[in-house]
């Protein structure tokens, strides 16, 4: 007995080793997702029923109890039992494929049976279809684990083997001879199935668990090199930028690359690694893969020296892979891994090096489009305060024009306050944000002809916290909202008062115009700010542009709030942080106009 367990593990060990190779089949991965069409159960099926013929080659043939040295069995003689690892094959078609994979790899299996004529072609054969079929219904059980484990795998297979002497036992025509063949051969064919069919499923997780185990590293590694690389491309690809990003791939995938070079359309930027000493920044791109790989747009990869086209005796650098990197759908560079020899460039190194150039390109693409945002943010802003400065600029000269006729001290007055105010304005054009205290002193100003002009039917009421010079504010934000309330709010009463709030409340400044007018009509109230309004409806327009720059600068929480009082008459009013993440550098600079 314990003979023919030695032999049948040897023979089993072969098995094995096929095994091991279907394994490396590429569609074998479907079978673990479960991804079972036709096509797939079909041939899966032919697959694991050749296997199983395998597993059968690699048996015992038995006559009259007697082992008998076979190489290739055909056929059978009358008395000769065939005993091998055929119902391994089949449990394992049954247990990852189901049971139409495990029906079909046994049909196959018993179809070989059938031409052998032996005396057991019946126990045979049902045999291989039954095990098929159960072991198929069995996985069922474990559909929630990619790769059953081995130790159940290890009690699943035993039932197979003992499944098969009971149906030699059935139907044999010689009991005496067939018992003692059970007695000979029962346990050492129980113990070696379901061992095969342990080591067979461990072999599996072990590889996918290998194979799940590089991926996920290169994964990370790529994530970790792009993660890196995305500060300096968004400085832009040039020299200093171009041997830092360099820098970080060679030293990343140093154990696999002997160089990295990157270069824009025209010349080498950047090589770190071997063949440094001739190998230079500032070179022209001459080599014909390189001229490829741009106008193509599509990676390269040099197998010989005469692909590398290096003039230098001697260069070290063999091989190696050329990738374009592209930015708004253009090539703007190329990355070049060198290799010593084009042994060392795996099918993995050619995959990691592709995604590693689509992620930069991808990058590259975040960066301009986020670029690109800035830009139109900008000239949104630009467009907004262009918006709002002719509503101040009409009224202060109807103003001129009218006090000339009754009180030229005054226009001059309000001449020089304009003078002032123009220039203050042509100085915060340029910028996004400026100074609390300077847009307070533009807004002071504007007040100053306000006062002139509503001087008999308007008081103006200053509350003004002396601790808020350090925050940043949207130029010509406070006069829109000025004029607004006397506008539309004060226009029509004999007498009314303007009320200016300026106060700290925490980390952030509170501003609050009110006035003791009219009020907002009150199907408005929720659209103001909201949507752009024609001005006959409440200078909309107006408070919408002053609304948009304040969330476009500082978020919803800047936004305009609008109040009907109780006394009558309204209150616009909204809240910024006493520093902005995002000051403009230059206005910190300046100095009030």
């Amino acid at each position: 007995m314990v003979s023919i367990t030695l032999v049948l593990f040897e023979r089993t060990g072969l098995l094995l080793v096929v095994a091991f190779m279907l394994t490396r089949i590429p569609t074998f991965r479907h079978l673990l997702d479960r991804e079972l069409g036709l096509k797939t159960v079909i041939y899966h099926a032919a697959i694991f029923g050749a296997f199983g013929i395998v597993g059968a080659q690699a048996g015992i043939v038995f006559h009259d109890g007697e082992i008998a040295s076979r190489f290739w069995v055909t056929t059978l003689e009358r008395g000769e039992t065939l005993i091998g690892s055929h119902l391994v094959a089949i449990v394992i078609a049954g247990l990852l494929g189901g049971s139409y994979v495990g029906l079909g790899a046994g049909c196959v299996t018993a179809v070989y049976f059938y031409f052998l004529s032996s005396d057991t072609v019946i126990a045979d054969m049902l045999a291989s279809v039954l095990t098929g079929l159960f072991a198929g219904l069995t996985a069922r059980f474990f559909s929630n684990e990619r790769v059953i484990a081995p130790a159940k795998a290890l009690f699943i297979g035993m039932f197979a083997p003992i499944f098969h002497v009971c149906l030699l036992l059935a139907f044999t025509e010689s009991p005496d001879q067939t018992v003692a063949l059970v007695n000979t051969v029962g346990i050492p064919l129980v113990i070696t199935n379901s061992v095969a069919i342990a080591i067979f499923t461990t072999m599996i997780r072990v590889a996918l668990h290998e194979q799940e185990k590089e991926t996920a590293l290169e994964t990370e590694r790529a994530l970790h090199i792009t993660e890196q690389a995305l500060p300096h491309l968004r400085q832009g690809l040039h020299r200093d930028t171009a041997t830092k990003i360099a820098r970080l791939l060679y030293d990343e995938l140093k154990t696999a690359a002997a160089a990295v070079s990157i270069s824009n359309t025209e010349h080498v930027l950047a090589h770190i690694g071997l063949g440094n000493d001739h190998h230079r920044p500032g070179e022209s791109l001459k080599t014909r893969l390189s001229q490829k790989a741009l106008k193509e747009k599509e990676m390269q990869i040099a197998y010989t020296p005469e692909h590398i086209q290096c003039q230098h005796n001697g260069c070290p650098l063999q091989a190696g892979i050329i990738l374009p990197i592209s930015q708004s759908g253009e090539i703007i560079g190329l990355i070049k891994l060198y290799y010593r020899r084009p042994q060392q460039i795996r099918k993995v190194d050619i995959v990691r090096a592709e995604g590693l150039a689509k992620l930069f390109s991808h990058q590259l693409d975040v960066v301009a489009a986020e670029e690109m945002k800035s830009l139109l943010r900008e000239a949104e802003m630009r467009n907004l305060q262009a918006q709002i400065n002719p509503h101040f600029l009409f009224n202060t000269l109807h103003l001129i024009q009218v006090l000339i006729r009754v009180d030229t001290s005054l226009a001059r007055h309000i001449t020089v306050q304009l003078g002032r105010f123009i220039r203050a304005n042509l100085k915060s054009t340029s910028r996004l944000l400026i100074q609390l205290e300077q847009e307070l002193e533009h807004f002071f100003a504007y007040l100053e002809i306000v006062k002139v002009r509503f001087s008999h039917r308007i008081a103006i009421e200053y509350d003004v916290d002396d601790r808020i010079s350090d925050a940043d504010i949207p130029p010509f934000t406070l006069q829109p909202l000025a004029e607004n309330s006397l506008q539309h709010g004060l226009k029509r009463a004999k007498s009314g008062k303007l009320s200016i709030r300026v106060k700290k409340e925490g980390e952030r400044i509170y501003f609050e115009i009110r006035d003791s007018g009219d009020g907002f009509p009150e199907h408005l109230l929720d659209r103001l700010g909201k949507i752009p309004l024609p001005s006959q409806k409440g200078n909309g327009i107006g408070l919408y542009n002053v609304n948009q720059r304040l969330v476009g600068m500082f978020g919803e929480s800047a936004q305009l709030h609008f109040h009907n009082l109780p006394s009558g008459g309204c209150s616009v009013s909204f809240s910024i942080p006493i520093r902005h993440e995002h000051r403009d550098a230059t206005s910190s600079s300046s100095s009030p106009g």
